[in-house]
């Protein structure tokens, strides 16, 4: 289960098996597989596929329909590009009930009516009763350039007068960027395992699953100044400051006091024994800005509903290699790569 749970251990099969046989360094893709970033540019499209396999499929706050459109939407928006297109695969398994099926598909039309997308073709199978869950859902999708990005990396051009990357990229941040986070972290995969285990945590915890790419686009638009975004997923904020960390070559400093977690997330997850940080996330993203624009970009993230939580948390550095977090103490701790997610089946 680890191999699928994000972490070292996924990431090393995808780099040592997935990488091996896929990967060519002559291909013509813009970013190429062995990036490893979120999505892939070729031809000047951005191309993404998801699949989803949360277990239960119904859980508080949210739905695998739900899901698999945002976790595809946002992931070709964090490269800064607007998606307009969707694939959906179904397996379905046998003894899913038709009335769980077409509130699935409901869901998945708000998703879309949300993100202004569309789902234009797809397959559907059924496959035997057994450990499947329900249904898995395969959703793939498709992005173009906008002005807006064109707007963010004019603005990026401005404060670092070398930077020649036309996306937004994991391997973009230099010496000083700021890191922002959007919201509250562990939400998602808390509200998941609560369904899992029928626990009660005493709270309303629920899953912040949602379409990020209209916020996304405003933030390119209004401020810019944005270098690289991230979706912290499975294996929550850990596992992305790291890939940040690792792709740029340099180390990044968070501060503790400056991550917002809610009470009942922390709390729970202290009950557990789990690490918030490394707890995913389906409806947040983090941020690298050039400092210039960071203040501008915080306050307008502030303005909006999926941001009103947001904080700068970090900076980068070339003093050190790696995440470390200054703690509240006054201490430092070193951040590293978790294994893989502590929930199985997130999403």
């Amino acid at each position: 289960m680890l191999h699928g749970a994000g972490g070292t251990v996924m990431h090393e099969l995808v780099k040592n098996y997935v990488v091996k046989y896929f990967g060519d360094s002559a291909t013509k893709a813009e970013v190429p597989l062995e990036a490893l970033d979120d999505a892939a540019v070729v031809g000047g499209i951005v191309l993404k596929s998801d699949s989803h396999a949360v277990k239960p499929i119904f859980f508080p706050g949210g739905d695998i329909g739900r899901l698999a459109v945002s976790g595809t939407v946002n992931d070709i928006a964090v490269l800064g590009a607007e998606p307009y297109a969707l694939t959906c695969g179904f397996v379905l398994e046998e003894g899913l009930t038709l009335k769980d099926f077409e509130r699935i598909l409901a869901s998945m039309q708000q998703t879309c009516r949300e993100a202004g997308v569309n789902i234009v073709t797809g397959d559907t199978k059924v496959v035997e009763k057994g450990n499947l869950g329900g249904c898995i859902i395969n959703t793939s999708g498709i992005g173009r350039r906008t002005i807006a990005l064109e707007k963010n990396l004019a603005i990026v051009r401005q404060h670092r007068h070398n930077f020649d990357s036309c996306w937004i990229l994991d391997s973009n941040l230099k010496e000083g960027d700021k890191i922002i986070l959007s919201g509250t972290i562990g939400d998602h995969g808390l509200a998941v395992l609560s369904a899992q285990e029928g626990l009660s945590f005493g709270s309303d915890i629920k899953s912040d699953v949602k379409p990020l790419n209209r916020l996304i686009q405003r933030l390119l638009n209004e401020v810019g100044g944005i270098v690289t975004m991230k979706d912290p997923t499975r294996g929550g904020l850990a596992d992305a400051l790291n890939e940040f960390s690792e792709k740029s070559r340099l180390g990044i400093l968070i501060h503790e006091n400056k991550i917002s977690v809610r009470e009942d997330v922390r709390a729970a997850c202290e009950m557990l024994g789990l690490d918030p940080l490394e707890v995913g996330n389906e409806g947040k993203i983090i941020i690298g800005v050039v400092k210039e624009e960071a203040e501008k970009l915080l306050e307008l993230l502030k303005t909006t509903q999926e941001g009103k939580d947001a904080e700068i948390i970090g900076e980068t550095t070339a003093d050190f290699k790696g995440v470390a977090m200054q703690t509240i103490v006054g201490g430092k701790r070193i951040i590293a790569r978790p294994v893989g997610d502590p929930v199985p089946r997130i999403c």
